[in-house]
């Protein structure tokens, strides 16, 4: 009995070893940098330093933009509100009287010149 109790032993000890194997060869082929997960990992872990820089870069202009689109709008509202005070005071102008003599208005009149077209190049046809 203890003879086969030592055989079962040894077959489990021999099934363990090789199962560790096993296990060692995929750990060995899962972390390698060229080829396996090792690799793809050291790719995606540049590519998200990149983009952790692209995005602080793009948050720096964003914050720049916004700067100075405050800085317009502040402008736009100091114009808009001068143009509005001139525009209220345009009101209180008294309006020219309209002139109404004759020779102002002929003055104004639109003058039309009429020319004959020039007819030497024409033939006549017989």
């Amino acid at each position: 009995m203890s003879l086969i109790a030592d055989f079962l032993l040894a077959a489990g000890a021999f099934a363990t070893a090789l199962y560790c194997m096993v296990l060692a060869r995929r750990l060995k082929r899962f972390t390698t940098l060229e080829t396996g997960m090792g690799g793809a990992i050291a790719v995606l872990s540049a590519q998200v330093d990149d983009m952790t820089k692209a995005l602080e870069r793009a948050r720096g202009s964003a914050q720049t933009s916004s700067v100075a689109l405050e800085d317009q709008v502040r402008r736009a509202e100091a114009a808009a509100a001068r143009l509005d005070l001139i525009l209220a005071s345009l009101h209180d102008l008294p309006q020219e009287p309209e002139a109404q003599d004759d020779s102002v208005a002929e003055d104004r009149r639109l003058r039309f010149v009429r020319r004959r077209p020039d007819r030497s190049g024409l033939r006549v046809a017989e």
